[in-house]
């Protein structure tokens, strides 16, 4: 986002590393991406297993482990439940995924779930994934549930400042926090793109623009359930600043991440709102559509009206010469009137005022 204040100095990147982390997501590859033992802030193991993370572990008491997951086995998260005492109730959680952001204390371990996102280009849509944080006293192990957010490049950011990393487990935390909600600006940047298209698209009468609307809508919602409890469960963490004795860089790093997660759940709160507004407009350009096309249709009855009734009207005036010619056509010697001198004038002056009687009836009644 543009209007974001400049990091603290820590918090800038530096130069990149020659030799990076080895990737922290592979979909298709095993449930624990990557276990690395860090002593003052530098890596010192990168054991294979989780049973070697733990020996080794025990062995550098004075070490942190991190421990990154997707979607792991119930054995293996039992195996780490019974090395570091994760509660049972956040482990259950962390199976099922599917919950909702929370941060909960259970001990001196804390259990956080985060809802990240992307935005895909190619789709236009918005894709959400979860992620399960467990902080205790020397490890932090993450549990992914989804694509996002990319945990790689928290791990090298953080290795290539040893300072920042030699801070703890808590600092990887704020780290992963930062990372899950810088990831909501390119969404935010997406989605209000979207917005101005469907702006576009309803007012050119696009058929298909109201279920994009939906779509996007069912979208901001989930965004809606990812942001606004973040912005409680970093409130909650900065009054814990004085109890847990927290670091005072890291409590401007946890102040200014709350500040941006506040900005775009408020961005969000209006894109819902602009979406509401421009479904209603939508519903009333379709509505005026309708009466258009309605009363265009009226009008052609209308006119199609008229003109029955000037055919029937002309259709009636014809009959009666037609039914009388008709009539003495028929060839029959034995005919009344048939050979009296006066029958020939008497029958097309008939004809002629019955014509004439309908013509003036039909046309005070507006048919001609």
């Amino acid at each position: 986002m543009s209007d974001r204040r400049p990091r603290a100095a820590w918090r800038r990147r530096p130069e990149p590393s020659p030799a990076p982390a080895p990737p922290e997501s592979s979909p298709e590859g095993p449930s624990v991406i990557q276990a690395t033992l860090y002593r003052g802030g530098r890596r010192v193991a990168s054991p294979g297993t989780l049973a070697e993370t733990y020996r080794q572990l025990r062995e550098h008491p004075d070490g942190m482990a991190w421990i990154g997951l997707h979607r792991p086995t119930e054995e293996e998260l039992h195996s780490l439940a019974a090395e570091f005492d994760l509660h049972e109730l956040a482990v259950e959680d962390a199976l099922e995924a599917h919950q909702r952001p929370k941060l909960e204390r259970y001990g001196d371990t804390l259990f956080v779930v985060l809802r990240a996102a992307r935005y895909l280009d190619a789709q236009e849509e918005v894709d959400f994934g979860e992620l399960h944080v467990f902080v205790g006293p020397d490890f932090l192990i993450t549990v992914r549930h989804g694509a996002a957010p990319d945990l790689s490049a928290v791990r090298r950011r953080m290795e290539e400042d040893p300072g920042l990393l030699s801070l703890g487990p808590e600092a990887v935390l704020y780290a992963i926090l930062d990372a899950v909600v810088d990831g909501y600006a390119p969404v935010v940047a997406g989605v209000q793109n979207d917005i101005d298209e469907i702006e576009t698209e309803v007012f050119g009468g696009d058929p298909a623009v109201s279920r994009r609307i939906y779509e996007l809508s069912r979208e901001m919602v989930e965004f809606q359930r990812a942001t606004r409890p973040l912005v409680g469960m970093l409130h909650g963490l900065m009054a814990g600043f004085a109890k847990y004795g927290t670091d005072e860089e890291l409590q401007r790093y946890l102040r200014d991440v709350a500040d941006h997660v506040t900005h775009t759940s408020e961005r969000v709160d209006g894109f819902r709102q602009a979406l509401t507004e421009i479904l209603t407009v939508n519903a009333t350009l379709v509505t005026q559509q309708q009466n258009a096309e309605m009363r265009a249709l009226a009008e052609a009855g209308f006119e199609q009206n008229e003109e029955i009734k000037k055919i029937s009207s002309w259709a009636a005036i014809l009959f009666a010469p037609t039914l009388v010619g008709t009539i003495y056509g028929m060839n029959f010697d034995h005919m009344p009137e048939l050979h009296w001198a006066g029958g020939y004038p008497f029958a097309v002056l008939l004809m002629a005022v019955v014509c004439t009687s309908l013509y003036v009836v039909f046309k005070r009644k507006d048919w001609l």
